[in-house]
């Protein structure tokens, strides 16, 4: 690491710099890294497994051949983060936050989250040996909190929102010196979840995709995704750059929506951009922001690449779980079944060609909200245990 940008101002901060935030103006900051460093992260794995004895990372890219013929794409690929080792994306992130906390001796780290961000944490922090400070909305489903307890983390369910969450925590780590993982707030965050891009490439045998689909919410994800392509550029090893677009819920749009202002010819200026002001309310609880964290970050990158920004009803996104699975073998939430429903529409408006090669990231597993699958997956037909009853519940079909 050289230095941190900060991603509004553009000030650039010395490497010993002890502040998360941009003291100029109050803006998230990007890690900047030399060549030789991209180059020794990308050609080894960033992820130390004997800190962590985890396999974070290196999830399958499958090619989703099946479910692309429903709407005429030939080389479509789901990038399945399901397997991680906490069943969502956010393990790239938390353990490049954990080492983090290794080297500066922190004993705990902490974190506000809809529910993946937490068990991701309290996973990693498990196994490397800290204690983890985990604050959700109380509203976090079921299985993600039960995770985050399982792995022995500290839980505290706020009766509020996300964003009431992620301030406490703010706060809370400031005043008793905990190492704050919380999205936005640590540029490492984003360091992690480049990696991800670099995956895909190997995964493609070195060839650059037309465009990932990644879920939205509060944009680290997608502004990490950017950065880890931007990073193989810098270095010589690819030659292009994808088009990185914003899958979100129509409940939970303040990205698409300061995206489509910017591109109307709004904010010009990326110092004085404001992002859009929404109440969240989606059944993806995994992208339900009202404030995103790593908002402008995530703008600029839809922007510089030429990205779409979509929005998809929760009734769509809900309908795309159960046709992802029954397509892919692929289980995904709802978040994750979002960039499936937001290609749906991209190619319903003409703006995939059918030879793209477009990646949607799948990013957590659908045992993580049970509750949300149950709505559109059915339920099972109860029998008599003899053949006559199950022939007949067969030709009743």
């Amino acid at each position: 690491m050289n230095a941190y940008r900060c991603f509004a101002c553009d000030t650039t901060h010395a490497a010993d710099f002890n502040r998360w935030t941009c003291p100029s103006c109050g803006g998230n900051l990007d890690v900047v890294n030399d060549t030789g460093t991209i180059l020794e992260q990308v050609r080894k794995s960033p992820f130390d497994t004997e800190r962590i004895p985890l396999q974070i990372g290196n999830t399958p890219l499958y090619a989703a051949s099946q479910l692309g013929r429903t709407i005429g794409l030939r080389n479509l690929y789901l990038k399945d983060d399901t397997v991680n080792p906490s069943a969502s994306s956010k393990d790239r992130a938390s353990a490049a936050v954990v080492l983090q906390a290794i080297d500066a001796h922190a004993n705990i780290v902490s974190v506000a989250s809809t529910g993946n961000a937490g068990s991701s944490l309290a996973c990693i922090a498990a196994a490397a040996g800290l204690q983890a400070m985990v604050l959700v909305p109380e509203s976090a489903p079921v299985a993600k909190l039960t995770q985050a307890l399982s792995f022995g983390a500290t839980v505290l369910a706020v009766r509020g929102s996300y964003d009431d969450a992620f301030d406490l925590c703010l706060s809370a780590s400031e005043e008793f010196g905990w190492f704050n993982r919380s999205t936005g707030v640590n540029p490492f965050t984003r360091e992690g979840k480049k990696v991800c891009a670099w995956e895909i490439w190997g995964s493609l045998g070195g060839r650059v995709p037309d465009r990932v689909v990644v879920p939205t919410g509060d944009g680290n994800i997608l502004s990490g995704m950017w950065k880890g392509w931007c990073e193989l550029r810098t270095v010589g090893l690819i030659d292009r750059l994808p088009k990185i677009d914003c899958a979100q819920s129509a409940g939970s749009d303040a990205i698409s929506r300061t995206v489509l202002r910017i591109r109307g010819g709004g904010d010009s200026d990326w110092a004085t951009v404001q992002m859009a002001a929404v109440t969240a309310h989606t059944v993806a609880d995994s992208i339900s922001v009202d404030r995103p964290r790593d908002g402008l970050a995530a703008v600029r990158a839809i922007i510089e690449s030429g990205g779409e920004a979509v929005t998809v009803p929760d009734s769509e996104i809900l309908a795309a779980i159960p046709e992802m699975a029954a397509a892919t073998g692929v289980f995904p939430e709802p978040a994750a079944a979002t960039p499936w429903a937001a290609v749906r529409q991209m190619v319903k408006n003409g703006k995939i060609a059918r030879d793209e090669i477009v990646v949607c990231l799948v990013s957590g597993n659908g045992l993580k909200d049970i509750a949300s699958a149950r709505k559109v997956a059915g339920q099972p037909r109860v029998i008599d245990p003899s053949l006559e009853a199950l022939e007949a519940a067969l030709i009743s079909e």
